[in-house]
């Protein structure tokens, strides 16, 4: 199993930018594709970008394509998420999450998830 614990989070304004980390700990971190999904108050979680176990494809949802980049650093058993450019409707809980096997887009296909950081973007 593997745990995660995203960091990163906090206040911005609109337009602004933040970096999350996400640390990973008790497995071979380089095993899991990663992702990051977030949710907002009332709202489903949603997708947001994922990553291969080697960093070599990635995927993004639409609505962040251009803005986020998601990276990792298996050295350092962390995945990155770079926020650019950011809405006050992107405020959320972001999340980390850990599956096995290949890309996936779904929430329901992850397997290990960590606590949360809040971002909120002011307007």
């Amino acid at each position: 199993q593997v745990q995660l614990t995203e960091s990163g989070g906090g206040l911005v304004q609109s337009g602004g930018s933040l970096r999350l980390s996400c640390a990973a700990s008790g497995d071979t971190f380089s095993t899991y594709v990663m992702g990051w999904f977030r949710q907002a108050p009332g709202k489903e979680r949603e997708f947001v970008a994922t990553i291969t176990r080697n960093g070599g494809r990635t995927d993004y949802a639409d609505s962040v394509k251009g803005r986020f980049t998601i990276s990792r650093d298996n050295a350092k058993n962390t995945v990155y998420l770079q926020m650019n450019s950011l809405k006050p409707e992107e405020t959320a809980v972001y999340y980390c999450a850990a599956r096995l096997y290949g890309l996936a887009l779904s929430k329901d296909d992850y397997n290990y998830w960590g606590q949360g950081t809040q971002v909120t973007v002011s307007s």
